[in-house]
């Protein structure tokens, strides 16, 4: 992953929870939250933009920072040794790092803005805390990054875009 820096811009997590609300991608997070539970995760994300053709996640990296996507699109692709090969576009309303969050393995995948993004991004230590601290919100978390996961893995042509 290339160094991200959190952005100047100003952010405001209910604009996350209308890109999760209004998604009706087959990967799209089934997190359903109060108003309430969107502030706590609030406290424990981290926003950041992410420009046009920077890399989010980089194949092979072990990192488990996982990354909600409030706007944009991302592609993610796969090297195997020969060529570069797109198997898929994320947008607002997802996630990425899914796979490699619970899996503890490397990232399957190099993901890259095909626009300027917006994003929250979420260790697994932050994610430890708010499981902790609030576990209501961290039980629907899980349960809504583990449904992505699924759909992803059920779905042939995205299988390979659990990053």
């Amino acid at each position: 992953m290339n160094a991200l820096q959190t952005s100047s811009a100003r952010f405001d997590i209910q604009d996350l929870a209308r890109a999760v609300s209004l998604s009706s991608a087959l990967d799209a997070l089934p997190l359903k939250l109060t108003d309430p539970q969107w502030k706590t995760l609030a406290n424990h994300v981290q926003p950041l933009v992410l420009p046009q053709g920077q890399v989010l996640i980089e194949q092979g990296v072990k990192d488990r920072t996982v990354y909600l996507v409030e706007s944009g699109s991302l592609t993610v692709h796969y090297q195997d040794g020969r060529e570069r090969i797109r198997i898929a576009m994320v947008g607002a309303g997802s996630l990425l790092g899914e796979g490699a969050f619970f899996s503890h393995q490397p990232r399957n995948a190099t993901v890259q803005a095909g626009s300027e993004c917006r994003l929250w991004s979420l260790t697994p230590l932050r994610f430890r805390e708010l499981c902790t601290r609030h576990p209501d919100v961290g039980v629907e978390l899980t349960v809504a990054m583990s449904a992505v996961l699924a759909r992803r893995l059920y779905n042939k042509p995205k299988r390979v875009a659990v990053t």
